[in-house]
């Protein structure tokens, strides 16, 4: 399983602007902005999200990988790592979207409810990261965790996961045809 996504072009945003529309892209922001501690490295980050320096996005499972172009001409390879469910997991959260036919609706229409992300959370199922489930790596010379490259991919994935929930499940391990199938 992957999908690969076109480079996310350049935005103008306006300063204070969140970075992500929908709550689980804000969700997965405030998951990269936990794991760093250096606020300069997050803001270069972002600034070359804005300025559409991300190429081409490619998503497996339990991974996303994209070539950013930093300041010198070649560009670098970031990656980020993050924990699969599980089959019990798979289980718990397929039974909870098929106890909830509204979670089936939403997931149709792009949307994710509060409430699933809720109820698999309340089964021990963490749909949303938090910092300490991913893990960055990066062919540039910075050892910070994030670097502003793998900061910049995770804010363009942000991006994606505004338009597409289906993403996220993606990266958890599987596939949007997959779950339909199995639901």
């Amino acid at each position: 399983m992957r999908r690969t996504f076109d480079a996310v072009p350049a935005r103008t945003a306006r300063e204070g602007e969140p970075f992500a529309d929908s709550w689980w892209g804000r969700a997965w922001v405030a998951a990269l902005e936990s794991l760093s501690m250096d606020g300069a490295r997050l803001a270069r980050g972002r600034a070359y999200a804005d300025e559409g320096k991300v190429a081409a996005i490619t998503v497996t499972p339990g991974r996303v990988v994209a070539y950013v172009h930093g300041s010198r001409p070649r560009p670098y390879r970031s990656e980020l790592r993050l924990r699969t469910f599980t089959d019990t997991g798979w289980d718990t959260l397929l039974d909870a979207v098929a106890a909830h036919p509204g979670h089936l609706s939403a997931l149709l229409a792009k949307e994710m409810p509060h409430s699933l992300a809720d109820t698999a959370r309340d089964a021990d199922v963490r749909l949303l990261p938090g910092g300490d489930d991913l893990d960055p790596s990066c062919t540039c010379p910075d050892h910070g965790r994030p670097c502003k490259h793998v900061a910049a991919l995770c804010y363009q994935t942000a991006r994606l996961l505004d338009s597409d929930p289906f993403v996220l499940l993606l990266m958890r391990g599987r596939g949007e045809r997959e779950l339909l199938d199995e639901l």
